[in-house]
């Protein structure tokens, strides 16, 4: 479902892009970052979650969070991961759209990795596919598919088809998680999906930074952040 909610929205975004200015293209892409900025605050938020500061104590859970963003960038970066994103973006590019400039092929990369990084990092992608794994149901992930359709549009008014190849990640992701869920079973606890869920808001951040073109933050390359917030929860608890 979330797979056809972003292609039904990219394509209307598409269609709806291609009559639109540019300025005013820019600035629906301005809308998205700051509604991004603002899901990426609440779930931030987590970091003040009551069963994390249980198991942690009330002053570990940001250094945690700093911890994590700290080891996970420097995995990511030493993986190449941002490059590796974009690789794979510029190679389904030159697939569908051989005959595009330097520029259209600029446009599909950003679009497949921006899109790809919002739909892919959200605590709803995490828990949602781990909550479905765990047969607590997919409600989420039908709350997830409805958002990510509207955010489609507004990406693909913007940067186009690349926003279409994003949903290649959606299944690799959000599949691989649902699977995990079903191995693990009910056996990850409150506060490590609080941690996860205050890192990914913070990665979400790095993202609506992109979007409003403050700074270009290699958040691909911080994703690894995402496994070592649990770990590190799960040391810090075991001393504390």
């Amino acid at each position: 479902m979330n797979v056809a909610t972003v292609l039904l929205g990219c394509t209307i975004g598409v269609l709806l892009g291609n009559r639109l200015p540019v300025r005013t293209r820019d600035l629906v892409t301005d809308a998205l970052g700051l509604v991004t900025l603002l899901i990426a605050g609440t779930s931030a938020m987590a970091v003040l979650d009551d069963e994390l500061a249980d198991q942690v104590g009330d002053a570990a859970p940001m250094l945690i969070v700093l911890g994590s963003l700290l080891i996970g960038g420097i995995t990511g970066s030493a993986l190449r991961l941002e490059e590796r994103v974009e690789g794979v973006g510029g190679w389904l590019q030159t697939k569908l759209e051989s005959d595009a400039d330097s520029v259209e092929r600029h446009r599909f990369i950003e679009g497949f990795v921006v899109s790809s990084l919002v739909f892919c990092t959200g605590p709803l992608t995490i828990l949602g596919s781990l909550n479905d794994g765990l047969g607590n149901g997919a409600e989420q992930l039908f709350l997830k598919a409805a958002l990510d359709g509207f955010a489609a549009i507004a990406f693909a008014a913007s940067f186009g088809w690349g926003v279409a190849a994003s949903a290649v990640t959606i299944v690799v992701i959000q599949g691989g998680l649902t699977l995990l869920g079903l191995a693990l079973g009910d056996v990850l606890p409150d506060a490590h999906l609080a941690a996860i869920t205050a890192t990914g808001g913070l990665l979400l951040v790095g993202v609506a930074l992109r979007l409003l073109r403050i700074r270009e933050i290699p958040v691909a390359d911080l994703l690894p952040a995402l496994l070592v917030a649990p770990i590190l929860t799960a040391l810090v608890g075991a001393f504390h």
